[in-house]
């Protein structure tokens, strides 16, 4: 009967035994598969990390793009404004030119030298301020081919000759330009 004992005992420490390892294996399972979890988990961090920073570094870069385009276009704009800035007054002055350029003209009929080289030198003075403010005078003048993009036909005439047949017979009033911009067109007659 001790031999039956012992013969139980074993089966049921060997059963034990079983159950031991079993939940050893099972616990070594769990632990390699919390283990992959976390690996995937630390990888999937990483990616996510690795997304981010990608995603940022694009913000980033299109801000960057953006604010370059935004100086560029803004220091553009502040030179234009600078040519065009005296474009008003220089405009509101053109009449008071034009009646001195006429002044000029009677002035020089007198026979006063002193008086027309007074008013001569207020005359240069003036024209060479405006001139220093970026004014040009628009070169149109009688003989020449009328083109509508840089003087402004007021009238038609009889052409004296064939020569000067869709030209320019006379120049009524002198145009001016500011850098490459016309603000006012001369003012001519075209032969017919």
């Amino acid at each position: 009967m001790k031999f039956k004992d012992i013969f139980k005992n074993k089966n049921t420490m060997n059963a034990e035994n079983q159950d031991k390892e079993q939940q050893i294996d099972d616990a070594t399972l769990e632990t390699n598969e919390t283990a992959e979890q976390v690996i995937v988990k630390e990888l999937s961090i990483e990616e996510q990390l690795t997304q981010d920073l990608a995603s940022e570094k694009d913000k980033h870069l299109r801000l960057f793009a953006e604010f370059e385009n935004y100086k560029r276009r803004t220091s553009k704009e502040r030179v234009e404004l600078f040519k065009t800035a005296n474009q008003e007054v220089l405009q509101a002055l053109l009449p008071v030119l034009d009646d001195f350029d006429r002044a000029m003209i009677e002035i020089s009929k007198s026979e006063d030298e002193n008086l027309l080289k007074g008013v001569n030198l207020i005359h240069e003075k003036l024209k060479n301020t405006l001139v220093s403010k970026g004014l040009e005078e628009v070169e149109v003048k009688a003989g020449d081919a009328f083109n509508a993009d840089f003087a402004e036909a007021i009238t038609q005439i009889p052409a004296p000759s064939d020569k000067m047949k869709g030209k320019i017979v006379d120049v009524l009033e002198k145009g001016y330009k500011l850098g490459d911009k016309i603000i006012r067109f001369p003012k001519v007659v075209i032969g017919q």
